[in-house]
């Protein structure tokens, strides 16, 4: 099984997940049919959007290291938070290997990072928001979306059946996502305080698994295994059809597909948050505050 990108323990550095050259081919054969397919991203950018508006303060210096940040831009555009977010740089070398190359901006220089539906792909992804964290500014503000382990469970399953049976043998064919419940601890790891993590399920009904495919390439989110690739034939692809059907089908023949978004939120450590009071400094006990006697 391949570990989690999620996973910070790896003392000979992270495992080389995900392949950067195939990841840079599907995101260019991507771009023209993305306005298509865009809704998953949409939807993290409006969770982005809904984040930024309900937050009152200014945030002067701004940079989106998203793969595709068009929606977050359009979005922002028509948003009552604009007036008070700078004009935001795009740094788009982030967007194929989250974390494999030094993110061009000085330490503690920027006032908000965002970064959507691009950090699933990270070799390093410790790495990456380890980085992220260095160029806030105290109580500067990381606003992330990533892609969760329950993704594409239905399509998982049907295909690695299909190949089991089809070859005696089965590649995983789509990537390894995080764990949404370790967002919040992973966050607190690279030194971002008030961490939130949380995670919004979606399903989507198609007509069959060709259609999904169609999404998922138009998406630039197929997978890109870093190693060798044993190329899926007709009647494999044809068997897994047929299973996601018969295992998961409606009623009316359609298919669902679950997308997990893992929306991720965290602040550059400032002496003006709110800190937790010290062990043993509280001014009333808890039976007090609860109206109630000990014992009861």
């Amino acid at each position: 099984m391949a570990a989690s990108p999620l996973d910070p323990s790896q003392n000979s550095g992270p495992p080389r997940l995900f392949d950067p050259r195939r990841r840079a081919l599907r995101l260019e054969r991507a771009a023209v049919r993305f306005p298509d397919a865009d809704f998953l991203h949409r939807r993290a950018a409006q969770g982005a959007i809904d984040s930024l508006e309900a937050i009152l303060r200014d945030f002067p210096a701004a940079v989106d290291l998203s793969a595709f940040p068009e929606p977050f831009a359009a979005l922002l555009a028509d948003s009552d938070a604009a007036p008070r977010i700078g004009p935001v740089a795009r740094i788009t070398h982030a967007r194929i290997d989250p974390g494999s190359a030094v993110l061009p901006l000085d330490d503690a220089s920027t006032d908000l990072i965002v970064s959507l539906m691009t950090l699933h792909w990270a070799n390093d992804l410790p790495g990456a928001l380890s980085q992220i964290r260095r160029a806030l500014r105290p109580d500067g503000l990381f606003l992330g979306t990533l892609l969760g382990a329950g993704t594409l469970k239905e399509l998982r399953a049907v295909l690695a059946e299909a190949e089991l049976a089809e070859r005696g043998g089965a590649q995983a064919r789509v990537s390894p996502f995080a764990d949404g419940f370790d967002g919040a601890g992973l966050l607190q790891r690279a030194g971002f305080a008030l961490p939130v993590s949380d995670v919004d399920r979606v399903v989507v009904r198609y007509p069959d698994l060709f259609a999904l495919i169609r999404d998922l390439r138009a998406m630039g989110e197929t997978g890109v295994p870093f190693g060798p690739v044993r190329p899926l034939t007709r009647t494999i692809a044809a068997r897994a059809a047929a299973l996601y059907t018969e295992r998961f089908g409606d009623a009316d023949g359609r298919i669902p597909a679950t997308f997990e978004i893992v929306n991720l939120a965290g602040w550059a450590p400032s002496e003006t948050q709110p800190m937790p009071l010290r062990p043993g400094s509280a001014r009333m006990r808890l039976a007090d505050a609860l109206g109630v006697k000990e014992g009861e």
